[in-house]
């Protein structure tokens, strides 16, 4: 039974075929085919997100998977210092692993990214390259590793480790081919996101840059687009909005007065009250704003929450008299942040108000002009100290996080 097994594996071998051995061992080739089997299906999952935080956390998942091994870290180089820092760490030690930063050619790690050359090391303990601090920091042992650059356009941006294979085994030749597969895949991903990251920050800066030349044209509210951002993603977190609605509501909250921009300088600067035909013209700046993001198109769902932030529950709001469940959520949450703001903030046709009479105004409104949950939500987070109180009863000026 032996020789007959025996002698199909070798018949095997010259055709490619896959075959067990007499023992159930599962041969090299068919090893090499699943392995390249998930890498194929870990690139897929690397490459099914565009947010850097993400695409990096699941390069080490997909790391450990690939090579089978017991943790992985990613460590990105800091051009600026000269230096490596792990930028993920996975396993119960690895946020006092992230707490670690090495010279570039220190470590084993740092020997990779300044040789840009790959390694297998079977025995890390005796090895000379290696960095004893990353295990004494995390009380972890480390007993073999592969070590691969991460290269984007031929320049080393970073550097992938699998560490100590299960099972108390050692990794091998084709685990080293498919982690240097996988380093390339990792590059393309961390590109993309990076690059992905500067034009939606490019996109951001201009979107704060055009809401700060608008409150330019009126002193009396500066700082008032800032505290109402700030304000809003506080209150989003604590309605548990996922990143991808917090990120509307960033831009919605930049944005939901830009349509100020059409309202004539004698009437947003007047210090006394303004008549009836004043408001009427105030009160089309949502409509305004609207069109005028209207026409970028990748601005369609953050649109509805900069034109409908002055509508309320009961449909006595505008510009369209929506009621309740017909109003999104971000623009409910950026009508209470504007709200407060505007009580507790000094305008030249009214004194600032304390913080109490305000929360009595949102309370006593809730329902009716505003969403209760929203409410509910802004008090819990003025109370944890996410809103930030020195922006409060002063006339700061509008600083943007981009300069």
């Amino acid at each position: 039974m032996k020789k007959k097994a025996i002698k199909k594996n070798r018949e095997a071998k010259k055709r490619g075929r896959i075959v067990m051995t007499a023992s159930g061992n599962i041969s090299e080739y068919e090893k090499k085919v699943r392995q390249l089997s998930t890498l194929m299906a870990l690139s897929t999952i690397l490459n099914s997100t565009l947010e850097q935080k993400e695409v990096r956390k699941r390069a080490i998942e997909a790391a450990t998977r690939l090579t089978e091994s017991e943790v992985g870290s990613l460590l990105l180089v800091d051009e600026e210092k000269n230096e490596l820092f792990f930028e993920v760490a996975l396993g119960e030690k690895g946020e006092k692993v992230k707490e670690i930063r090495l010279k570039m050619g220190e470590g084993i790690a740092g020997w990779v990214a300044k040789t840009g050359e790959s390694v297998i090391i079977d025995d890390v303990q005796n090895d000379p390259r290696f960095f004893k601090g990353a295990d004494k920091k995390s009380s972890f042992v480390t007993r073999n590793m592969i070590c691969v650059p991460v290269k984007s356009e031929g320049k080393v941006i970073g550097v992938l480790q699998a560490i100590n294979k299960l099972k108390g085994g050692k990794f091998t030749k084709d685990d080293l081919e498919g982690f240097i597969s996988l380093a390339d895949q990792v590059a393309i991903a961390i590109e993309k996101s990076r690059l992905y990251q500067e034009l939606r920050d490019t996109f951001f800066c201009a979107a704060e840059a055009l809401a700060d030349a608008i409150e330019k044209r009126d002193p009396y509210t500066g700082g008032h687009t800032k505290r109402v951002l700030q304000y809003s993603v506080a209150i989003g977190k604590y309605l548990d909005l996922k990143e991808s609605e917090l990120e509307r509501l960033r831009l919605a909250a930049v944005l939901h007065d830009i349509g100020k921009i059409g309202i004539e300088d004698s009437i947003l600067r007047k210090k006394g009250k303004l008549s009836p035909d004043e408001y009427e013209m105030v009160k089309k700046h949502p409509v305004w704003g609207a069109e005028i993001m209207g026409h970028i198109k990748q601005l369609k769902d953050v649109i509805p929450g900069m034109r409908y932030h002055h509508e309320r529950m009961d449909g006595n709001g505008y510009p369209d008299h929506l009621h309740d469940n017909e109003i999104p959520i971000i623009a409910k949450i950026i009508s209470v942040a504007d709200t407060f703001d505007a009580i507790t903030t000094e305008r030249p046709y009214q004194e600032s108000l304390s913080v109490n009479v305000a929360f009595k105004e949102l309370r006593g409104s809730a329902g009716t002009q505003f969403d209760s949950r929203v409410v509910e939500a802004f008090l819990k987070a003025y109370e944890a100290g996410d809103i930030i109180a020195d922006n409060i009863n002063k006339k700061s000026s509008y600083l943007s996080s981009c300069k």
